[in-house]
C-alpha cells in the first residue's frame, strides 16, 4: 500500500504522522477504494474497444486490481470448512411451491426426462417453481432421445453407456403434444449425444419439432441444444432445416481445454462446423435461425483465452452467447479451478456485447437454456415475424 504524504509550500516541514495517523489514512483509502466498485473498475478496463479489451484479457493494466476469481475450495478443505463457496453461488430459489409441484407431476405422468434433474441444475427452483403471485410462467427444458448418452465429458452428470436403450419412437408425438398442452410460448429441446444411432439421432430431434410447429400453428417457438452429430453435415441440416427457431450447440469451454473437458470425439473445429453450417443451410433457404452456443469458466482457462474464443464465435456468425461458472456435480467429475466473481462475468458480457452479439447472458448460475434468454429470443423472433408481415404488407 503507497501511503501519501502532505507535502508544504512553506519552507517549515511539516510533522511526520504518528504510526496511529498512518494506520488511520490507510484506512480512509481503504474505505475510498472499497467505494468504487469492482464492476466499476472492469468497466473503466473496457471503455475502449480494441485496447482495452485486450488489457482486460491479459490484466495489463498496472496498478488496477481487478477482483476476477477466487480459489476453488478442495473437497477435504469443504468437509473441514476451511473454505466454502462463494456467497454469490447461493441458490436463490430452492425447489418447492405450487407451480414447482404441479410441474414435476405433470413431466412425471407424461414420462419425459429433463436436463433440469439429468445435469442436476443449479437453477431448477427458479426454473420449475416461475415466480409466485407473478405471471412468469414456470419452465422446463426437455430432453429428447433418453436420458442416456454415449459419450463422457468430464464436466456432465448425465448417464452414459455405449449402448443406451433405443429412442422411444412415439417420443417426438408424445413430446410435442405434451408441449402443445402446456401453454407456452417458447420451449427448450436438449438431446443426449447418440452416436449409437445411424443419424445420431437427427430424424428423431426434427420429427419432433415438426410435429410440435404444426400442432401450435407455428405459434411455439422452438430451441433445440443439440451434439455435434460427429461431424455428420448432412444431420446438422436436418435438424437446422426443421422448423426451428434457435439452433444451440455449445463449445463448453475455449479451445486449449476441449480435449482436457469434453469427450475425446468433440472437438473445437467440429463444433464450430457445425454452427456455422446450421446458419449455412438456413441462409440458404431463406430462414431465419438464430445459432447459439455456451461457454463454462473455471476450468482452468485464462482470461485471454475466454475473450479469442468469443472472437472466433462471432467471427463463425455465431448469434447468442451464454457464459456461466462450471459447477463439479461429484466428486467424480473434473474438479473446479476457481471461481469467477459476478464483475468479472459482468465485464465477459460487455467484451462480447462489444462484439456484436445480438444476446449475451452472462453470470455465474447463468446456464445455456437461461429463462432470461428465452425471453429474449421469444420477443426477437416474434418481432422479426411481424417485421416480414408488415413488408409485405
Amino acid at each position: 500500500m503507497v501511503h501519501y504524504r502532505a507535502h508544504s509550500s512553506s519552507a517549515t516541514p511539516e510533522p511526520q504522522p504518528t504510526q496511529e495517523e498512518e494506520e488511520e489514512e490507510e484506512n480512509n483509502n481503504n474505505n475510498k477504494d472499497n467505494g468504487m466498485s469492482r464492476l466499476q473498475r472492469l468497466r473503466d478496463l473496457l471503455e475502449a474497444e480494441d485496447a482495452d479489451l485486450m488489457s482486460f484479457a491479459m490484466g495489463a493494466e498496472e496498478g488496477v486490481e481487478v477482483s476476477y476469481s477466487v480459489s476453488a475450495p478442495t473437497p477435504k478443505q469443504q468437509k473441514r470448512q476451511q473454505l466454502r463457496k462463494p456467497d454469490w453461488l447461493k441458490h436463490k430459489k430452492l425447489p418447492g411451491g405450487d407451480r414447482f409441484v404441479a410441474l414435476r407431476k405433470k413431466l412425471r405422468t407424461l414420462n419425459l426426462a429433463t436436463v433440469c434433474e439429468e445435469a442436476r441444475c443449479p437453477n431448477l427452483g427458479e426454473c420449475w417453481g416461475g415466480n409466485e403471485g407473478e405471471d412468469t410462467p414456470a419452465t422446463a427444458t426437455i430432453m429428447l432421445l433418453g436420458d442416456t448418452c454415449t459419450r463422457a465429458c468430464r464436466f456432465c452428470a448425465v448417464k452414459t453407456s455405449n449402448t443406451p436403450p433405443p429412442p422411444d419412437p412415439e417420443e417426438p408425438a408424445k413430446v410435442a403434444n405434451a408441449i402443445a398442452e402446456w401453454g407456452i410460448g417458447y420451449v427448450v429441446f436438449t438431446t443426449v449425444d447418440r452416436d449409437d444411432l445411424e443419424d445420431q439421432g437427427a430424424s428423431h430431434i426434427a420429427e419432433t419439432v415438426g410435429k410440435l410447429k404444426a400442432l401450435s400453428g407455428g405459434s411455439i417457438k422452438v430451441e433445440a441444444l443439440v451434439g455435434d452429430f460427429n461431424g455428420k453435415m448432412e444431420d446438422v441440416a436436418t435438424v437446422a432445416l426443421s422448423g426451428l427457431d434457435v439452433f444451440a450447440h455449445n463449445v463448453e469451454t475455449v479451445e486449449a481445454l476441449q480435449g482436457v473437458v469434453r469427450d475425446r470425439r468433440a472437438n473445437w473445429k467440429q463444433s464450430l462446423a457445425v454452427l456455422t453450417e446450421a446458419k449455412r443451410v438456413a441462409k440458404r433457404e431463406n430462414k431465419d435461425l438464430i445459432t447459439k452456443t455456451s461457454l463454462m469458466l473455471g476450468l482452468g482457462e485464462t482470461k485471454e483465452q475466454v475473450v479469442a474464443a468469443l472472437r472466433v464465435l462471432r467471427a463463425h456468425e455465431v448469434d447468442v452467447v451464454t457464459l456461466g461458472q462450471y459447477m463439479r456435480p461429484t466428486k467424480r467429475h473434473m474438479p473446479v479451478a476457481e471461481y469467477v466473481t459476478p464483475e468479472a462475468f459482468e465485464a465477459y458480457k460487455q467484451v462480447a456485447e462489444s462484439m456484436g452479439f445480438l444476446y449475451v447472458a452472462a453470470g455465474p448460475m447463468v446456464r445455456s437454456s437461461y429463462r432470461a434468454g428465452e425471453y429474449f429470443m421469444e420477443n426477437h423472433i416474434r418481432e422479426k415475424e411481424k417485421e416480414k408481415e408488415r413488408e409485405a404488407a
